[in-house]
């Protein structure tokens, strides 16, 4: 590609055209917008880019070349300096005089803020609640599909395709919830997104205006919350405890919409109970409520039968969020919303205007891996791969700190730990395992968001077990067990030390 320098002159000016020459490009310069190190373009192919005789080129570049900007490499080309004379000298850099009066420009409608989903850290046993295993990635099979569909491509890659999605992948993502869910839905019904988040932002334009009032768990999951927010909805939080969110409360109040997690609450891990799963179905049908059932986590199940769908009790009143970002990687952003019958076409229309569709090569591989049975496999694999881990963990953090307060255990890829009041506040036990390379996480740093009050942000830990080995795991705790004792004399005491063969003697690859 042939370096290019974006500037613009005025011939009818008072200055001369090669000091305008000048004074652009060291405008460009001095502000960073042509980088240390960038070529510029030749003298002959500027002047015929601007228009102008090669010679107001050549020597606009040797003044440039002479102050030390540019920096001419015979046969090679001409470059940005690295060190530039008005750095050395600490000059202000070049403003143009419009931007020195006040900004005339309108500020963003939207207002927001982020949450957290992205983790950089490079501690080596790190509990982060929102990573499955790179390892169990079926990658080998995934390669093999990917070149299957891009041999049988046709014209898939170069015309769009259904904004609601591949066909065939949703046949099997409705089939897939049929066995699994018990959600009896047509494929037309399945609309194919870019992960959970993605599907909120769709059925909130069909569902929500501003000011509507949304029923949310209290903690509730960071993303949803920030996104009601920024929507200016009003929020209701409502308790959760072991058996999920309060369904009595949530019956009596005046929300037509309520977001729920009842799989796996993100972040306290509560399934929700049978009984107020039926409270709540019963709830929608009486007052024509919207219910947005993201059923976070649903696939792994360790202890007791799982429990049916909301959506499958009030199919006619339940929007059903599925992902495979938990599944198989959140990198394939690949995820989808099962809308009842009378909100399909609407959503349709919503979603072609939102995006114009998925990756077809994605969509395209993730179908032949589930025709194929490959899915259903990957799937078996991966729960007993977490269900040991889980084990290690539950098993670690009693040899540790004895009969320890847990909820979410039975399902999912984290945990949420009630710390005694020993060891209490939660942001204080994560500051001290950081000093041993060992990283847990708080409601908020891992994820959720607390309503009114911090009793679940003060007293709970929050710890991912899905992307580390066993032996990571052990002496994760091990560490954790180690550092917190030498904190505090009185935890010392309640601790239980693991026997010296068991500890870990040095730190596992990760």
């Amino acid at each position: 590609m042939r370096p290019q320098v974006l500037i613009t002159l005025d011939r009818n000016g008072a200055e001369s055209l090669q000091e305008q020459i000048y004074q652009r490009i060291r405008e460009q310069i001095v502000t960073g917008t042509l980088r240390a190190g960038a070529s510029v373009p030749s003298s002959r192919l500027l002047a015929t880019q601007l228009k102008v005789s090669r010679n107001s080129v050549i020597f606009g570049y040797e003044r440039l070349i002479n102050e030390g900007y540019l920096i001419a490499r015979p046969m090679v080309g001409t470059f940005v300096a690295d060190v530039l004379p008005d750095r050395d000298v600490g000059a202000e850099p070049i403003v143009a005089p419009e931007a020195e009066a006040a900004d005339p420009r309108p500020a963003p409608i939207f207002t927001g803020r982020p949450h957290a989903i992205l983790n950089n850290s490079n501690i080596p046993i790190d509990f982060w609640t929102q990573r499955t295993d790179p390892r169990a990635f079926p990658l080998k099979t995934w390669r093999r599909l990917v070149m299957q569909s891009l041999a049988a491509a046709g014209h898939n890659l170069t015309e769009y395709g259904d904004p609601c999605g591949l066909m065939p992948l949703r046949v099997e993502i409705a089939e897939h919830v049929g066995a699994a869910r018990g959600l009896r839905v047509r494929p037309e019904q399945v609309v194919i997104v870019a992960g959970a988040q993605l599907a909120l932002n769709l059925l909130l334009r069909l569902l929500a205006s501003t000011g509507d009032e949304i029923a949310v768990e209290n903690p509730c999951n960071q993303g949803a919350a920030y996104l009601f927010e920024s929507h200016h909805m009003r929020l209701l939080p409502i308790a959760v405890d072991r058996a999920g969110i309060d369904a009595t409360r949530l019956a009596a109040s005046n929300a037509r919409l309520a977001y729920l997690t009842p799989s796996h609450q993100f972040p306290m891990g509560a399934t929700l109970s049978l009984e107020r799963r039926k409270t709540i179905a019963r709830w929608a049908q009486r007052t024509g409520a919207h219910i947005v059932e993201d059923d976070y986590d649903n696939e792994f199940r360790y202890d007791g039968s799982p429990l049916p769908a909301i959506a499958a009790m009030a199919p006619d009143h339940v929007i059903y969020l599925g992902t495979f970002s938990k599944s198989l990687g959140a990198g394939l952003r690949t995820g989808y919303a099962i809308f009842p019958e009378h909100l399909v076409d609407a959503a349709a229309t919503a979603k072609a205007l939102l995006d114009n569709g998925q990756v077809w090569l994605e969509q395209a591989a993730l179908a032949r891996f589930m025709q194929g049975g490959g899915f259903g496999r990957h799937l078996r694999r991966c729960q007993q791969h977490y269900y040991t881990r889980r084990n290690a963990l539950i098993a670690r953090l009693r040899e540790r700190f004895g009969d320890v307060e847990l909820m979410g255990a039975d399902a999912g890829t984290h945990v949420a730990w009630k710390l005694p009041p020993s060891l209490a506040p939660a942001h204080n036990v994560k500051a001290i395992a950081r000093t041993r390379n060992i990283a847990v996480y708080t409601v908020q740093s891992g994820g959720g968001h607390e309503y009114d009050g911090d009793a679940f942000e003060s007293d709970w830990l929050l710890l991912g077990y899905a992307s580390l080995s066993e032996e990571q795991i052990r002496a994760g705790i091990d560490r954790l067990a180690e550092v917190l004792a030498l904190n505090d004399p009185i935890s010392r005491n309640r601790t239980t030390l693991a026997p010296m063969e068991q500890r870990a003697t040095s730190l596992p690859p990760s």
